[in-house]
């Protein structure tokens, strides 16, 4: 790798985890197609991966990737309850 083109950081990996959640949610439009739709299954998925992530590398991130991680999760887990609440509105007359 050259110096102008530094790799994938720890923070750009958590980032596009989050973007992920956001295409699921229907908040991102989708990069393949350019349509939005919600699948609340794979942004649990996600929400998920980003806990795994954040268990495993407990203790061997920086101060600012913790934050960035523990803001992410709490971010995407009240979108995740909020999404399922308007998916039982739209769902139950």
């Amino acid at each position: 790798m050259s110096d102008q083109d530094p790799g994938v950081s720890f923070a750009a990996f958590v980032m596009s985890l989050a973007t992920t959640a956001a295409v699921h949610f229907g908040d991102v439009a989708d990069p393949s197609g350019g349509a939005t739709h919600t699948d609340l299954p794979a942004a649990r998925q996600m929400i998920d991966i980003l806990a795994m992530l954040e268990d495993k590398t407990r203790g061997n991130l920086s101060d600012e990737e913790q934050k960035l991680v523990e803001t992410l999760l709490y971010e995407l887990r009240m979108r995740y309850i909020e999404a399922s609440k308007e998916e039982r509105r739209i769902i139950t007359p």
